[in-house]
C-alpha cells in the first residue's frame, strides 16, 4: 500500500471501498453535464482524476463523452482503484485507462507527450497537499485545460434534526472533535479553496452551484458512515456493533417522523489558466 497525502493522516480510507462504492451520493446529472462541455473543444480529451475513490467521475463522464480518448485514475488506496476498474471495463470500450495507486501530488504522466484536458477532484482537495497538486497539474495538462474541484460537504456537517442526533451519538462514541481515520481529528482546509486557486497558474475561476435533495433510508446512512473519515468501523474497536443498533433506532424513531431529507449544493468550481474560456 502507497503512502496516503502529506496531510492525509494515516489510513483514512484504507479500505472502505464497497462501502463507498454502494452508498456514496453520485455526481448530479448537472455537474456531470457542466464537466462534459469543458471538453467541448478537444477532439480525443484525456481525463485525470485524482482522489478518484471508487471513480464514480469517470463512470459518470465515460458515457456522457464518448470522445474521451483516455483516463487516468489516482488514488492512494488500492482496493479503491480495484473496484474503479472494474466499474470502468464495461464503460471503456478498449480505450486506454491508467491506474496509479499513488498520493495526488505524487502524480506522474504514464507516457512522454501526456497532457489532460480536464482534472476532476470530488469530495477529495481537503485531503491533499493542494498548492503541490496544482503544480502538478500546471505540468501535465493541456494549455487550455479545466481544472474542476468539486463537493457538497457531508452527513456530519448538514444541520438537521436527525444529523444533530445522530452527530451526537458518534460523539458519545468517540469524542467532540470530527474524526479523521486513525490518525487524529479533522482540522479543515487552512485556506479557502479560491486562495489555493489564486496562487497557482488556474487564477481563472468560475464556480457553478446545483442545489438538490437526497432522501436516506436508515440502512443507507449505516452504509455511508462505515465509508467515512469520521465513523468508519475501526474507530469505534469492539463497540461498532452496538453503535449501529444504537444508530439505526435513532434514524428509524426520525425516519417515522418523517423523511431523512438532506437539502444539500454541489458546487463545481472551475478552474482555468488566464485567457481560457470562461
Amino acid at each position: 500500500m502507497t503512502t496516503p497525502p502529506h496531510n492525509e493522516p494515516q489510513g483514512l480510507f484504507m479500505s472502505m471501498a464497497a462501502d463507498y462504492a454502494r452508498h456514496r451520493p453520485g455526481i448530479p446529472p448537472e455537474a456531470v453535464s457542466l464537466l462534459a462541455d469543458t471538453m467541448r473543444k478537444a477532439d480525443c480529451p484525456a481525463l485525470l482524476d485524482l482522489g478518484s475513490g471508487t471513480g464514480q467521475v469517470p463512470a459518470a463522464l465515460l458515457p456522457a463523452v464518448p470522445r474521451i480518448d483516455r483516463v487516468d485514475l489516482v488514488d492512494p488506496d488500492q482496493d479503491m482503484l480495484r473496484r474503479s476498474a472494474a466499474t470502468l471495463e464495461p464503460l471503456l470500450g478498449g480505450r486506454p485507462a491508467g491506474f496509479h495507486p499513488v498520493a495526488a501530488e505524487d502524480f506522474t504522466p504514464p507516457f512522454d507527450g501526456y497532457r489532460a484536458d480536464l482534472i476532476t477532484c470530488a469530495r477529495s482537495f481537503h485531503w491533499m497537499n493542494r498548492s503541490a497538486v496544482l503544480k502538478v497539474a500546471d505540468r501535465v495538462t493541456a494549455p487550455e485545460a479545466t481544472v474542476a474541484i468539486m463537493g457538497d460537504g457531508s452527513l456530519w456537517t448538514y444541520r438537521a434534526d436527525w444529523t444533530a442526533a445522530l452527530k451526537q451519538l458518534i460523539q458519545s462514541y468517540l469524542g467532540e472533535e470530527r474524526r479523521a481515520g486513525t490518525g487524529g481529528v479533522y482540522a479543515g482546509p487552512g485556506r479557502r479553496y479560491e486562495d489555493d486557486l489564486a496562487a497557482s497558474p488556474f487564477r481563472q475561476v468560475t464556480a457553478r452551484r446545483f442545489p438538490l435533495r437526497r432522501v436516506w433510508a436508515p440502512a443507507q446512512v449505516l452504509g455511508y458512515l462505515r465509508s467515512t473519515s469520521f465513523a468508519r468501523p475501526d474507530l469505534f474497536g469492539g463497540r461498532h456493533a452496538r453503535f449501529e443498533v444504537e444508530a439505526l433506532e435513532l434514524l428509524e424513531w426520525h425516519s417515522e417522523r418523517g423523511s431523512l431529507v438532506e437539502d444539500a449544493v454541489f458546487t463545481v468550481m472551475l478552474a482555468r489558466r488566464p485567457g481560457g474560456d470562461a
